[in-house]
């Protein structure tokens, strides 16, 4: 008997596992719990909150990245700055909303999201969110 009830556990998560949807951005990309941020992120679009969780679990990287939108006279000096205002002593975060309304930050922060996954370095991905969103005005940093 326990070994039917162990096959039929070992085959239904087999089964399962064949069902998930793989990530586009590959295995490699890093994304914070869902758990981590606030409800108003937890509650958008599965794009802006999978942003969110990229620019949270990669702060090195996204604080390497220019954005477009104008946000520089509020202050922000990289992208990683749309999603967060600061980090405290104690690691918990505090967010920005003002990706939740832009979509070009959304937009930036999905293309490094695809290039790191695609396993590109830094420097490659920021010279190519240069040359894609440098049209829209003048960077932030």
């Amino acid at each position: 008997m326990k070994r039917w009830v162990l096959l039929i556990v070992s085959l239904t998560t087999l089964v399962l596992s064949a069902c998930s949807p793989a990530s586009p951005f590959g295995a490699k990309v890093n994304l914070a719990p869902i758990s981590l941020l606030p409800p108003s992120v937890q509650k958008a679009p599965t794009r802006v909150r999978e942003a969110y969780q990229f620019a949270v679990a990669n702060p090195d990287l996204m604080k390497q990245i220019p954005c477009y939108c104008g946000c520089g006279a509020m202050g922000h000096t990289s992208n990683y700055a749309c999603y967060v205002k600061a980090v405290k002593p104690d690691n918990s975060v505090t967010y920005d909303e003002h990706a939740l309304g832009c979509s070009l930050c959304v937009d930036i922060t999905q293309d490094v999201m695809r290039l790191s996954g695609e396993g590109k370095p830094a420097q490659d991905i920021r010279a190519e969110i240069v040359a894609t969103y440098g049209k829209f005005g003048p960077p932030n940093q």
